[in-house]
């Protein structure tokens, strides 16, 4: 039962590492027990199946603790009864558990053949079932190790050049070395953790000078940016009769954004509660921005009548004479949320979906235009996506933002875990960030991934706040996710020369 009750531990310590009820620091030892439990099966008769299990066995609780308010979610909007709505939840949860699976195989494999030197195939092995994680089937990047250093300032910096993935590889790097000074019977094991700590070390250091440096918040023009959070409950936002009041309530919020003298104002993820190119109140809108002289970017549904007839999850900018200046289609919709994945066989999922209504994705990042820059957005969970937003800088976005309709999540962790997740963009790119969401959390993030302001959820709050409009890019923006498919080919070269390998080296202390 020991390996059992090890993996168990990490995978309870890795949704331990995630807000809203965990901490950063939990995530360095998270996965050291996982990897020691493979130590004791990799050896054993069919100790790579074994691994497996032990890998999903921490998968399941890791996902179910940092995904546990998704079950709540589809009950509550979506129609589907309590039972279902758990079990499709438990579907979710099964299939990323996959992933661990796949990580704890890999590296089960390394061990049988290198003895507690396989151990140091973990970070990379780790980082490619992330990877994998994103890409496949639509992909569900949600909670990555590399979050977890989200607020750690100095360590999150390196970001900029490697990115979240990188920050995940060294995240388990720490861990497996712990492993193995649990499990070696020799020095190496020591050497490992002290040469982790150096590392580690480096980083921080680097990170600190990063951050008293700043200098990317003393270039680019200065832009005054409003956000707007209504804070309209999810069961009255399309309730019949309450258009004009919803309507009512962003234009007076806006209004007082523009009198603190923002030049351009965020609306959420559909916060109008009709058609905003379509309906005779969009103009209301229009006319706003021209008695005001400001750019409005808002969320509203989008309609294409052609045959067959197609709805978007868009977002609009409206220029300050009141005309569109451009029109983004989201593109990574949410499953079980905005489209239901594998229709035919999980046809029993799609009354949630047709509570929200379906959706088809865009085509691809557009830039907007502001003051006379280019400037990109992410609707809701599109931020965890870093390619996504990487794609948008490289057509010469010079300011990150992300409109956003929370409500969904209630007072659960998903708000927290959201609002991490999109700030790590703004270090990865070396952009400043502004989120506004429905009912929370609204804010703005400067490059360096300091929060300058932040509302609080469920309330009615305007921000305004200075951002600028940055052209440099990052290394990172540069080279994109290297370190990654690096882990991948290195994961793969790795495991080929332990297959053509013969078992020679012995087992771990540990085991005997």
């Amino acid at each position: 039962m020991l390996p059992l009750i090890l993996s168990l531990a990490s995978g309870l310590l890795l949704a331990l590492s995630f807000p809203r009820f965990g901490h950063s620091a939990v995530s360095w030892i998270a996965l050291a027990p996982l990897l020691v439990a493979l130590t004791l099966a990799a050896p054993l008769r069919g100790g790579v199946r074994r691994a497996w299990s032990l890998g999903l066995a921490a998968g399941a609780v890791y996902f179910t603790g940092t995904l546990y308010w998704t079950s709540s979610v589809m009950s509550q909007y979506g129609g589907i009864n309590a039972v279902l709505s758990g079990g499709i939840a438990g579907l979710l949860v099964g299939y990323l558990s996959l992933f661990p699976a796949a990580f704890a195989a890999m590296v089960a494999v390394a061990v049988r053949r290198f003895g507690a030197r396989g151990l140091r195939l973990a970070p990379a092995a780790w980082v490619a079932t992330e990877l994998a994680r994103t890409l496949f089937f639509g992909g569900f990047p949600w909670a990555l190790v590399g979050y977890t250093q989200t607020t750690v300032l100095p360590v999150a910096q390196s970001a900029s050049v490697v990115g979240v993935y990188g920050l995940s590889f060294l995240v388990v790097l720490v861990a497996a070395s712990l492993a193995m000074a649990a499990v070696s019977r020799d020095r190496s094991g020591v050497v490992a953790v002290a040469l982790a700590v150096v590392l580690v070390a480096s980083v921080s250091l680097w990170g600190r000078a990063r951050l008293l440096d700043s200098r990317l918040t003393r270039t680019g023009a200065a832009v005054r940016v409003g956000l707007v959070q209504g804070d309209v409950p999810q069961d009255e936002k399309w309730a019949p009769g309450r258009e004009d009041a919803i309507l009512g309530r962003y234009l007076a919020l806006s209004r007082d954004a523009a009198e603190q003298g923002a030049e351009v104002i965020l609306w959420p993820e559909s916060s109008t509660p009709f058609y905003f190119e379509e309906s005779p109140k969009g103009e209301a809108i229009r006319l706003f921005a021209r008695e005001r002289g400001t750019s409005v970017l808002l969320g509203s549904d989008e309609i294409d009548r052609r045959n067959p007839r197609v709805s978007y999850n868009s977002a609009f900018m409206v220029r300050p004479d009141g005309s569109t200046a451009g029109v983004y289609r989201k593109v990574r919709l949410v499953p079980f949320g905005e489209y239901v994945p594998f229709r035919s066989v999980l046809f029993f999922a799609a009354p949630l979906v047709e509570a929200v209504g379906e959706f088809a994705p865009g085509d691809a990042p557009v830039m907007l235009p502001l003051a006379g820059r280019p400037v990109s957005t992410a609707i809701c969970y599109e931020v965890v996506y870093p390619a996504l937003i990487r794609a948008g800088v490289l057509q010469g976005s010079t300011l990150l933002t992300t409109i956003t309709n929370d409500a969904w999540f209630g007072r659960s962790s998903a708000p927290y875990q959201h609002f991490e997740m999109a700030s790590m963009r703004a270090i990865e790119q070396g952009r400043y960030l502004a989120r506004s969401a429905n009912t929370g959390i609204s804010g703005i993030v400067d490059p360096y991934g300091r929060v300058l302001m932040e509302s609080a959820l469920f309330t009615r709050q305007v921000l305004v706040g200075e951002v600028r409009l940055i052209e440099e890019r990052t290394i990172y923006a540069q080279i994109g996710d290297v370190v990654a498919y690096a882990s991948v080919v290195v994961t793969a070269a790795a495991l080929l020369l332990a297959w053509r390998r013969p078992a020679s080296a012995p087992v771990p202390a540990l085991t005997r």
